[in-house]
């Protein structure tokens, strides 16, 4: 067994287990452990059993449990009368060796980590991405890393990408690791003390599950009965797994314009069925006209706000607005172009040949054009559409085709849709040629 007498400084500590001296003083501070003794000039001195404590709680740490869910499951351990170090062999407790970090204290600031977690996936650094993040769910709780670093760090990436400053390759291996953290994270989560079981996913065709997931944890950590089912799960799935569980509430989390129309179609299915929905997401954070058109409840601008609503839903504190509808002039211009669509695709692809349209660009930019406009007509307002046409700009410039190009393409689409749907696709004829005209004044 290591032997218990007090014989390292703190330099040979920082050395031997790679973490830096103000996370070792944090834990020292906040948690009790480990216990240095005292010279008595004040100087710390530290156990070989103090080491493998600071060794064993780091990797608990890489399986995914904070450092405070680490530090409870070694008191429960020794409060048992259990050794958490009893039956590791020597080699097993010195096995694991990190890279020494060298971080000062203004380094150690959430934003500081977040460039750093950045930073290291763009280098496709994995291992530096991880020791960022040990580092920094060692000092700061889960919640503040997982939506300081890890959320807007995502978010950062994202903008570089959409700008055109990072790959999509980038953008996917920061995502993985996200992902992988959150995943570990909620399976190390303890069990829930709440009675009531509450469904998290994303509607059909959103496959973002990043904020979905995150929610998710932090229920969990609130002691809430999650069932997570992830991306693009059909309503009847929802309906199903309400009833197997007998879940008290249903949430969905939306990105985009054209899952925030499947989020409204499996809301008012659900509702309609006595099914509380409580729904979120970035696409209500910059639309929040949409959710006048959703059935169920808002669950606010940010995860930690949700976490708020969803108590006062669960305890009934909570009263569903009146939906409203779209007008008779929508839904007639959306039975139409669902109806359409199709041949208004193909005649765009004709009209649009002679304008060098054929690139891979342009076939995307049709199919999300379209799934953009189905969906505002069915939320009941076709500006809600505008936001989204920044993704066919970033298609062009991605592809080095000018912003011309897009008037062009907007112009074709309009004569497409007035071939095929005349007088009935008025409403997107008059935004059609809105997003041209504000692309002329640029």
């Amino acid at each position: 067994m290591p032997s218990t007498t007090p014989a390292y400084n703190l330099k040979v500590v920082l050395k031997e287990t790679g973490l830096a001296a103000d996370t070792l003083r944090a834990w020292e501070r906040r948690y009790g452990l480990p216990i240095p003794q005292r010279t008595p000039g004040g100087h710390r001195l530290y156990s070989e059993r103090d080491i493998h404590t600071i060794k064993w709680l780091i990797a608990r740490q890489a399986e995914g449990l904070s450092i405070s869910h680490a530090v409870d499951l070694w008191n429960t351990q020794t409060a048992s009368g259990s050794d958490p170090l009893a039956g590791l062999a020597s080699s097993a407790l010195t096995s694991l060796q990190i890279s020494p970090t060298t971080l000062s204290p203004s380094e150690t600031t959430l934003d500081a980590m977040r460039g750093q977690w950045v930073t290291a996936c763009l280098n496709y650094d994995e291992t530096k991405a991880e020791q960022t993040l040990n580092q920094a769910f060692s000092i700061f709780p889960v919640e503040a890393v997982c939506g300081e670093v890890l959320q807007k760090g995502l978010s950062e990436i994202g903008s570089l990408w959409y700008e055109n400053h990072a790959s999509v390759q980038q953008e996917h291996f920061a995502s993985g690791l996200a992902m992988r953290r959150l995943d570990a994270l909620l399976i190390a989560s303890p069990a829930p003390t709440h009675a009531q079981n509450i469904l998290v996913g994303c509607p059909a065709n959103e496959w973002h599950t990043f904020t979905a997931l995150m929610l998710a944890l932090f229920l969990r950590r609130r002691g809430m009965g999650i069932i997570y089912l992830g991306a693009n799960v059909p309503t009847e799935r929802f309906e199903e797994t309400v009833h197997a569980v007998r879940a008290e509430l249903v949430i969905l989390v939306a990105q985009t314009l054209a899952s925030a129309a499947s989020l409204q179609s499996a809301a008012l299915t659900l509702t309609s069925k006595g099914i509380k929905v409580g729904y979120g997401g970035r696409i209500f954070n910059i639309r929040p006209e949409i959710t006048k058109y959703i059935s169920g409840y808002h669950l606010g601008n940010n995860v930690m706000a949700s976490l708020e609503e969803v108590e006062h839903i669960l305890s009934g504190k909570r009263k569903r607005i009146q939906v409203q509808s779209a007008s008779q002039e929508y839904v007639a211009a959306h039975q139409f172009f669902t109806s359409k669509r199709a041949d208004i695709e193909m005649t765009l692809k004709s009209l649009a040949n002679p304008l060098a349209f054929s690139s891979e660009s342009f076939q995307t930019g049709i199919g999300f054009l379209g799934d953009n406009i189905t969906a505002a007509l069915q939320l009941g307002d076709m500006n809600h559409a505008s936001d989204e046409m920044n993704w066919i700009k970033y298609l062009l410039h991605a592809y080095e085709r000018p912003d011309e190009e897009l008037v062009l393409f907007i112009d074709a689409y309009a004569k497409a849709v007035h071939k095929h749907i005349n007088g009935s696709g008025k409403p997107i004829f008059e935004w059609l040629s809105a997003e041209a005209q504000k692309l002329n004044e640029q």
